[in-house]
């Protein structure tokens, strides 16, 4: 018959404390609660890596990246690195955003459109994003990139806004170096800005608002309806403006602008 150890042999022959002998992990129980606040938080926002998780949760990104790997917890969108061409000279309207960076809204408006197949027509979606704050102002859908669809949403931009902005900043595409979309900004009292011809990177925010618009939103033609696909880009872009929150401002862009708005009238 073997001789019973007493819990406090053991623990001087272990040499820890007697007390370590109740001792339970709490670490597990904590890291699979946080699982499952991270695993909902992607359910609303599908694209968010462990960065965007934190500021949600209000944690450190640290302890959001270490259990992301710990579960094998990935985003459900991966965003991919945009390609560019060759690059070429500067020609036509100068690039007037180079070297400066805006520190509140209305300073730079960053005007962009971007094409897609609903089914077997082809759309244009033409957007102004506030360089500052991030936000979509204003958004059209055209069967054909005009230079009248690129006045439609610089005309809804200033309307939301009740203001124009000091500078208003494109690629060179023929909508926005058009005589009647020039004569639209200069008579609006708004300096004009082009980026290089070939150097989409330098009109950032707007591809970077186009390749997260296309992953994350998904295959327009999965709508059946064009009312229907113009309907859900409303909330696409309603979600974006509103509840997914911006890595460069740490929230969305909606609260950012309201904040900064506030901030301006306090001084």
């Amino acid at each position: 018959m073997e001789k019973k150890v007493s819990k406090t042999q053991l623990a001087k022959s272990l040499h820890i404390s007697r007390s370590s002998l109740y001792y339970f992990p709490k670490q597990p129980e904590k890291d699979e609660k946080l699982r499952e606040r991270i695993v909902n938080t992607l359910v609303e926002h599908p694209a968010y890596g462990y960065r965007r998780i934190a500021l949600a949760l209000q944690i450190g990104k640290n302890r959001a990246h270490r259990v992301m790997m710990k579960f094998g917890i990935q985003p459900k969108v991966r965003h991919r690195k945009p390609k560019y061409g060759r690059r070429t000279s500067c020609s036509g309207v100068p690039n007037r955003t180079q070297g400066i960076c805006p520190i509140a809204p209305n300073v730079i408006w960053n005007g962009d459109f971007t094409e897609f197949w609903f089914h077997s027509t082809k759309l244009f979606l033409a957007t102004v994003i506030d360089r500052f704050t991030r936000e979509v102002i204003a958004w059209q859908i055209g069967l054909h990139h005009t230079t009248r669809l690129i006045l439609d949403v610089l005309e809804e931009a200033v309307r939301k806004r009740v203001t124009t902005p000091y500078i208003f900043h494109s690629d060179q595409g023929s909508e926005y170096t058009a005589h009647a979309c020039l004569e639209w900004i200069i008579n609006h009292k708004i300096l004009p800005s082009h980026s290089p011809k070939a150097k989409p990177w330098k009109n950032g925010h707007q591809e970077s608002f186009y390749d997260k618009f296309k992953l994350e939103f998904g295959s327009p033609s999965r709508h059946k309806t064009i009312e229907l696909l113009i309907e859900a880009i409303g909330r696409y872009i309603n979600y974006y403006n509103t509840k997914r929150i911006h890595s460069a401002i740490k929230m969305a862009p909606r609260a950012f602008y309201e904040k900064e708005i506030e901030r301006l009238k306090n001084n």
